[in-house]
């Protein structure tokens, strides 16, 4: 195929993306179907999966390594609501991977600086702020009210109280993890495909998980997990493709070898088991 065909070629599918967005159902207007043109394209996504991605609720708790690069991108795809939770402030030893963060917002809330980056990619998402540690009454709140919640926090207490209102409320949940030069994700889907919780991975009553503060972080590690939680994101917003349900996803990247480990529901989990109380 000749490169000179290209354009035509994509000046067909955009006239048949213009043609399609007649359907009523759909609100998004000329610039909208112009900036996700290359989404749209994909059939797994169309007009109708972009319109998922525009009246999507999506939960990101931590604004850090891994919630600056799945922000980032799920700006980008047109995630209409993105909600950001951190308590932290920007400091010089973030920016060697947090990088929607620069050296001009040292000092600022890290959920400020997140939201101003995120409105400069896509002033048509609907960024909500909030500077503190989620727990409680308002996490139950803020997870029932999502569609979909990303966990980008950095602690093993966290993870596990996200993990229980996720149970809790039914809402899916993409998990990420990154230290030196390894990598983890993976997706919990309560209620569905006989998914596991965060919980039947790691036991509630075991050691504090490590901390980059401690141990160290390659920058693009936190890069390539927190853009595979965008990917997951959404996929499980628009309902494509298969995702991380049931699956955990390590990456070495000193060797740069990928692993999947099957994981299993857990009857006896004390967070989603039968016998939970």
């Amino acid at each position: 195929m000749s490169a000179n065909n290209i354009p035509v070629l994509h000046s067909v599918k955009l006239f048949g993306i213009i043609c399609a967005y007649q359907n009523p159902k759909h609100t998004m207007n000329d610039q909208q179907l112009l900036r996700y043109s290359r989404q749209i394209m994909l059939p797994q996504i169309d007009i109708a999966g972009q319109q998922k991605l525009l009246d999507a609720k999506v939960l990101i708790i931590g604004a850090g390594g891994l919630g600056s690069p799945a922000s980032m991108y799920l700006a980008a795809a047109g995630v209409g609501q993105i909600t950001l939770y951190d308590d932290d402030e920007v400091d010089l030893t973030n920016l060697q991977r947090q990088i929607a963060h620069t050296t001009l917002d040292i000092g600022l809330d890290k959920v400020i600086s997140t939201q101003q980056t995120l409105e400069k990619i896509n002033p048509g998402v609907k960024v909500i702020a909030c500077k503190q540690r989620l727990s409680g009454d308002q996490l139950l709140k803020e997870v029932g009210d999502a569609d979909l919640v990303l966990d980008c926090s950095d602690n093993f207490a966290t993870r596990f109280a996200i993990n229980k209102a996720c149970v809790d409320c039914q809402t899916p949940l993409v998990s990420g993890a990154a230290i030196r030069f390894e990598g983890q994700v993976s997706v919990f889907t309560p209620g569905l495909h006989d998914s596991p919780c965060y919980n039947c991975l790691y036991q509630s009553d075991g050691e504090e998980l490590q901390n980059c503060a401690r141990n160290g972080v390659i920058a693009p590690i936190t890069g390539i997990v927190g853009s595979i939680q965008a990917l997951e994101a959404i996929k499980l917003l628009t309902n494509a493709g298969q995702t991380l349900t049931g699956r955990l996803l390590l990456l070495d990247g000193l060797s740069m070898e990928w692993q999947t480990m099957r994981l299993k529901k857990n009857p006896s989990c004390p967070t989603c088991g039968v016998q939970k109380n």
